[in-house]
């Protein structure tokens, strides 16, 4: 406790904040880039005018919120008052639209990665540039505001995502790390910047519409790992912590996405590795060691913080019909007079699934809470499907449903295999993994790749954060983040690794076709129940 109280003192320690689904978290770490405090804020989704957002003022609530809990945290645990850290980092959901006038307002609802209203957009743009575009894209939402003609367009003095605002607000810098900045835009690796020749194709686009502005002088500048990303501005510290204790001044690294964040968590950032990221959405990021043979809608194509290439293969819905179930039936131990703690409930389900057979008896479940485009649904209707002689067990009921969760991904999974895409391991973070064993053992035979989970795998994305801040501020002359994190951070990490079950591969296999077979009945529900 003493040493920790000395590293507060000096200013040794540093902040990550992340911005995710429904959880924004603050991570305090020390030299050791270990964790000495947290705090966090629970925070929702809303489906308002067709849109899933979230308004800007809880933003700010939430931010705030977390970061009182953490220098709560400090002082009860050190006694002492966080004033200042040595540097700090934001990160956020990825993708999105944000777009403000010269003035800074605001000027349409925050638009999120989950919505797939780009149907128009997203394909010409694909197109035109020969590059995937995804439908949750900035760059998608930005074309598809021009082709709806929408009046805000015209006044687009800056466009960016939730880390960027955030980072913007805080330092006044409008800029983001390069991994972030490629789920706005595609980036060229060799740069470190906005594809020039794709820049240019986007303008001619444009040209015959009259907007007052070309591409570049709306996006943030694109900024490295490691690099100096601007300082916390006395506005922007009465912002983040209105008791005034916090004080400005304070160095920050480019704001990074939560896709990114993951990698560097689970020191996936160098070629031949990857992560899952496995929580409200599931996605998947390897690092590639050469480019892909062509263009796959499936595949996105985003960069690690270095820049490096990256195929994402991308789910819009991971747990949220499950944890919904989950609710139920914590709704019916309540009623039966039992008491189960929520990690308790959670652990006896998803451990019960372990029992069930390993096709999940025939059943089948759609988790979809919005569009999956890999699967050409274009809405979300969660749905259970079985035939009347199916297994209907809880051990089966609860299998179907984490199987479910990663069936999606297989099926991206499955064109990098067919491309001989080289991957000795993934490493899996986020909820799914936090039963121990579980969605880990089921996800390794899915994907038939060894899944690792690290011990530190439970602080997420924000750690991630912290480390990428931790980089910026420590590294040595020349020292390449890929270096820092395998011989400064992950040295002496301990993983528990679970391999390919030749039962589960077969059942899971038997379960995607039923799933595959029903596609259809999905696409009805979209279409029946408005």
């Amino acid at each position: 406790m003493n040493n920790v109280q000395s590293l507060i003192n000096f200013d040794e320690t540093v902040l990550g904040i992340e911005l995710g689904s429904t959880r924004i978290k603050a991570v305090l770490i020390g030299p050791d880039h270990l964790p000495v405090a947290s705090g966090s804020h629970n925070w929702e989704n809303r489906f308002e005018n067709n849109m899933w957002t979230y308004h800007l003022e809880d933003v700010w609530t939430g931010l705030q919120d977390a970061y009182a809990e953490l220098a709560e945290d400090v002082r009860k645990k050190y006694g002492q008052t966080l004033t200042r850290v040595k540097a700090i980092g934001i990160s956020g959901m990825m993708h999105g639209y944000l777009p403000f006038d010269k003035d800074g307002n605001q000027l349409a609802e925050f638009r999120t990665w989950r919505n797939t209203n780009t149907e128009q957009a997203a394909p010409e743009l694909t197109q035109l540039l020969e590059f995937n575009i995804p439908h949750r894209w900035s760059i998608a939402h930005l074309y598809q505001a021009i082709l709806n003609g929408e009046k805000h367009v015209k006044d687009i003095d800056f466009l960016t995502t939730l880390a960027g605002y955030v980072h913007w607000k805080l330092t006044g810098e409008k800029v983001l790390g390069v991994g972030e900045a490629s789920g706005m835009f595609p980036i060229d690796s060799t740069t470190i910047d906005y594809n020039s020749v794709m820049v240019s194709k986007f303008d001619n686009l444009l040209k015959d519409r009259g907007l007052p502005f070309k591409l570049l002088d709306i996006l943030p500048k694109v900024k490295n790992a490691g690099e100096f990303a601007g300082a916390l501005t006395a506005e922007g510290a009465k912002l983040l912590d209105p008791t005034g204790g916090l004080q400005p001044g304070i160095p920050f690294c480019p704001p990074e996405g939560d896709a990114q964040t993951g990698m560097v968590a689970t020191n996936s950032v160098a070629p031949r590795t990857g992560n899952v990221s496995a929580g409200t959405s599931i996605f998947a990021m390897i690092v590639l060691e050469k480019p892909l043979s062509k263009v796959y809608t499936e595949v996105d194509m985003v960069t690690t913080p270095s820049g490096s290439p990256v195929a994402m293969v991308h789910s819009n819905t991971c747990t949220s019909d499950l944890d919904a179930w989950v609710r139920v039936f914590g709704e019916l131990v309540e009623a039966a007079g039992a008491k189960l703690t929520k990690p308790e409930l959670y652990d006896l389900l998803y451990y019960k699934a372990l029992e069930g057979d390993a096709d999940c008896g025939g059943l089948v479940s759609f988790n979809y809470y919005s569009g999956e485009p890999i699967a050409g649904i274009d809405g979300g209707r969660p749905l259970f499907v079985r035939k009347p002689d199916a297994k209907l067990t809880l051990a089966n009921f609860m299998r179907a449903h984490l199987f479910s969760s990663m069936a999606i991904l297989k099926i991206g999974m499955d064109i990098l295999e067919k491309e001989n895409v080289a991957l000795d391991r993934l490493f899996g973070h986020g909820g799914l993994f936090k039963t121990k064993g579980v969605g880990q053992k089921l996800m390794s035979s899915a994907l038939n790749v060894p899944v690792a989970v690290l011990e530190t795998a439970g602080e997420g994305g924000p750690w991630g954060m912290a480390l990428l801040a931790a980089y910026m501020a420590n590294k040595n002359e020349g020292e390449t983040l890929e270096s820092y994190l395998e011989d400064k951070v992950f040295k002496d990490a301990n993983a528990q690794y679970e391999f390919p079950d030749p039962r589960d591969n077969a059942g899971f296999a038997a379960f995607l076709s039923n799933y595959k077979a029903c596609l259809p009945v999905e696409q009805a529900a979209v279409d029946s129940l408005k």
